[in-house]
């Protein structure tokens, strides 16, 4: 039956099939040639796989993310981090890195954080004399961090999925987000030094000052949203609310950049951004659902576990598998599908779940800069005019540093749970 799931689902996505269709389609071939049991089943689990209240924080925060990259909070970032880094040797890549990690901090989306920071920073990158192919890779790889740094879907989802708390996972996500973002930051300084790009000159403290204090209502989000959590006034799923009349509030009263025709506009935006992910969470709880009754998990477990009794081993496994599937499918869906198959053996092997969702989401962040189906790959392409095939050199260095970032993330495990240890 393993096979037979396996073989079908590959070669749909190999067919070019949407991935809910491949991932539902597979379920219910399976189900009805060699499981047997009603299909109604799936359908159901597809409806309760959505029907869960933490999920609500998902369209809230890319609502909260929308409304911010339209009103004008993604030109302020940008400045600040011009203002902090820009005079370095570097110091537009620099800015880049910056600029995409704040927006992250603030929006928790990456493909926003594509739109919002590449289609400004891009053609500045280029009249900095860097090359098309490393511009577009910069920005790909940097908005990836997005995933990571809070507030973060993508840990809402593996939160769900586990049971873990999101609150503890958000704050996990800081440290290695920052990590990621400092592997690129290197390989940027030198890129910069090797092909002896200009230096910017250095801001006055009165430009430094000046930029902290237009972008300070920006990076008050993940302040409101974390110091909330965790001084007890809300929930997650209510953090998302928050974020989005914080922002709704900044950009409309304190920027004066959004309009009740741009809010709409950021509205039905996000209606369609939700439904994408929410159609790929029900498939992947019916695939979820046959691969449980099945015990597959049980069965994989057992198989990794009785291949190496080494936690070094099972960890680069783990990792090799996340990257190739990262390279095929979205981060929503890698989760959904090896976040329950995976937690028994980190559980057997005295893994922190905190950790292992740090491995699994980080991974899944590269993925999404991975050719061929990276999806900010595609992002990326429509704001550069460049093919798939034409950002491949560009992204592979940062591919290369992520991994080393993810090495360093596997095998250091304080580095996610030194925060969430230190506030509970």
């Amino acid at each position: 039956m393993s096979w037979a799931l396996l073989l079908i689902l590959v070669t749909l996505l190999l067919a070019g099939t949407p991935i809910f269709v491949a991932m539902l389609g597979a379920t219910l071939a399976v189900t009805w040639y060699f499981v047997g049991l009603p299909l109604e089943g799936i359908m159901q689990r597809f409806i309760s796989g959505i029907d869960k209240f933490s999920l609500l924080a998902i369209p809230l925060f890319i609502f909260s993310a929308n409304i911010m990259r339209t009103g004008g909070l993604s030109t302020r970032i940008i400045a600040l981090s011009q203002a902090l880094v820009g005079h370095l040797p570097g110091g537009m890549a620099l800015t880049t890195i910056v600029a995409c990690m704040l927006f992250g901090a603030v929006s928790g989306s990456s493909p926003a954080t594509v739109v919002a920071i590449g289609g400004i920073v891009l053609p500045a990158l280029k009249e900095a004399r860097y090359s098309e192919q490393f511009s577009v890779g910069l920005i790909t790889s940097s908005a990836s961090v997005a995933l990571i740094i809070p507030p973060s879907i993508g840990m809402i989802v593996y939160g769900v999925v586990t049971g873990t708390s999101v609150g503890d996972l958000f704050l996990a996500g800081i440290i290695p987000g920052i990590l990621l973002g400092l592997t690129f930051m290197l390989y940027s300084l030198a890129y910069a030094v090797r092909h002896r790009l200009p230096l910017a000159p250095a801001p006055s403290l009165g430009q430094v000052w000046h930029a902290f204090r237009d972008a300070g209502w920006a990076l008050g989000v993940p302040v409101v949203i974390i110091g909330g959590i965790y001084g007890g006034v809300f929930t997650p799923t209510e953090a998302a609310a928050v974020a989005c009349i914080y922002a709704i509030a900044v950009t409309g009263f304190v920027y004066g950049e959004m309009s009740p025709r741009r809010l709409m506009d950021c509205a039905i935006e996000s209606a369609t951004g939700t439904a994408q992910i929410m159609i790929l969470i029900g498939a992947a709880s019916g695939l979820a659902w046959l691969l449980t009754i099945e015990q597959v998990p049980q069965q994989l477990s057992g198989t990794l576990l009785g291949f190496s009794d080494s936690r070094i081993m099972i960890l680069l496994m783990m990792n090799l598998i996340l990257i190739v599937a990262g390279m095929f499918i979205d981060p929503t869906s890698i989760t959904m599908i090896f976040a329950p198959i995976f937690l028994p053996i980190c559980l057997a092997m005295d893994i922190s779940p905190i950790h292992l969702g740090l491995i699994l989401v980080v991974n899944s962040a590269i993925g999404m800069f991975t050719p061929p189906f990276g999806f900010n790959l595609f992002v990326a392409s429509g704001i550069s005019r460049l093919s798939i095939d034409r950002m491949v050199p560009g992204v592979t260095p940062f591919i290369i540093c992520g991994i080393v970032a993810v090495m360093i993330i596997t095998f250091v495990p304080q580095l996610s749970l030194w925060l969430p240890d230190l506030l509970r």
